[in-house]
């Protein structure tokens, strides 16, 4: 039977068994590649799930769910109609204004289905507000309500898919919008401390996702701006994860723009925060923040240091307080993050076995990752002596630039171009290079 309001889905515990919330987020994602999907499924969205908080999951989850229990129906997962669900919610909810724009069954089914879909990044960047936020032009409410604050966290799961299968250029100028409807939901306030809590953390979120969309895209003084943004939201609502997640990201942004003392201090402040919340996956990533600030500074021995306690908290493994905007760090990240810290040190070949790895061990289904870490091996290789080796991994990039846009990786791409013209005679570097000159 399905789950009344409010109440707990006690049908979707017992499907559980005996995992864990954290063992169990880690199926629904081993579950979701099998057919194509990505979902950012972590213990606390479970646990939300088995509370009765999530009445009834978004249609990526749906299809995932539906995968694991063959033959059975969302109300036999213990989730009332979807349809019920938006009926009440849009009839109950006397703090929204009469005038908000909200879509009706079929047309968000076929919003959604759009941007799961996969098609360009332009199309599905052009559906991104309609889809979550509404149209921003409506009245905002007086008051926020839960739907609301879900349509923010749905807005940055939405965003982390989209960038994960497209990369940034074509999603920024479009995920801008939400950005500021989300801060403009925070401004007129919850009539629930629980929603504005949701709605704090939302909109933080929204505000890094939206800053890693301004920096991969090469706009790095936007992409600035959102991260001081995302922080000043974490430590106005005493938030330690969305704090270290926005230093995670400015330490990342700062040794981009050739600023590694000031990366380093960013991933040191981010360890602090984080120091509270019991996750050696996030302490793993802000450990290889550090290091790649240390080897900016070509300290090696502090880059060392870094780089041993990040492997030592990886090792630990996945664990409940892993944060969900974390699903991207496994061992590929892990590899690649390290194969810049040597290739900054000047040891290429070191790095490029690092990024051969990173590449090998990515799941293909994440093409802009799959481009990123190729793109990292050509470069590598076209500094270590191997221009043919370089090449191939060149013209492998172009083949997914096809469907990734991201001006960081064509820019690291016209770098080992750059480096492989001494070597134009080969026909294997002559070729990519006059590939590459028509891109």
């Amino acid at each position: 039977m399905a789950a009344s309001p409010h109440s707990p889905n006690s049908t979707f515990r017992r499907l559980r068994g005996q995992r864990s919330p954290a063992e169990f987020a880690a199926l629904v994602r081993r579950s979701a590649k099998e057919i194509g999907e990505t979902v950012s499924c972590d213990a606390r969205y479970i646990g939300r799930v088995e509370s009765g908080e999530i009445r009834c999951p978004n249609y990526a989850y749906e299809r995932v769910f539906l995968h694991m229990f063959p033959g059975r129906t969302l109300a036999d997962l213990g989730f009332p109609p979807r349809e019920a669900v938006r009926g009440r919610a849009a009839h109950r909810d006397p703090l929204s204004s009469p005038t908000r724009h909200r879509p009706s069954p079929k047309e968000s089914d076929v919003l959604r289905r759009a941007f799961m879909a996969g098609g360009s990044a332009t199309v599905a960047a052009a559906t991104l507000s309609l889809t979550l936020l509404g149209d921003t032009r409506r009245v905002i409410p007086a008051r926020a309500g839960e739907s609301e604050a879900a349509a923010v966290e749905d807005a940055v799961r939405q965003i982390r898919l989209l960038d994960d299968r497209h990369g940034a250029d074509a999603l920024y100028r479009r995920a801008a919008e939400p950005l500021r409807t989300a801060y403009a939901l925070l401004d007129a306030g919850a009539a629930r401390q629980s929603t504005e809590d949701r709605l704090h953390a939302g909109a933080g979120e929204l505000a890094v996702s939206v800053g890693w969309l301004a920096h991969d895209s090469g706009r790095f003084d936007d992409a600035r701006s959102h991260y001081a943004e995302a922080l000043a939201t974490a430590r106005v609502s005493g938030d330690p994860g969305l704090e270290a997640h926005a230093f995670s990201n400015m330490a990342f942004l700062a040794r981009d723009c050739g600023r590694s003392r000031e990366s380093v201090r960013a991933a040191q402040a981010g360890r602090r925060a984080a120091r509270s919340l019991g996750s050696p996956r996030l302490l793993s990533l802000l450990a290889l923040r550090e290091a790649g600030g240390w080897a900016g500074l070509a300290d090696r021995k502090a880059c060392e240091e870094a780089l041993a306690r990040a492997h030592t908290e990886f090792s630990r493994g996945e664990g409940d307080s892993d944060p969900e905007w974390m699903s991207f760090f496994g061992e590929a990240e892990l590899e690649s993050l390290e194969a810049r810290c040597w290739a900054a040190l000047g040891e290429y070949a070191r790095a490029a076995r690092h990024a051969r790895r990173a590449a090998d061990l990515q799941d293909p289904h994440f093409a802009r990752n799959v481009a990123l870490y190729t793109a990292e091996l050509a470069g590598d290789l076209a500094r270590a002596g191997a221009p043919d080796e370089a090449a191939w991994a060149g013209g492998r990039v172009l083949d997914l630039l096809a469907e990734v846009q991201s001006t960081r990786i064509r820019s690291m791409l016209s770098g080992t171009a750059r480096a492989l013209v001494p070597h134009q005679r080969s026909p294997r570097v002559g070729a990519f290079l006059t590939r590459h000159a028509a891109v």
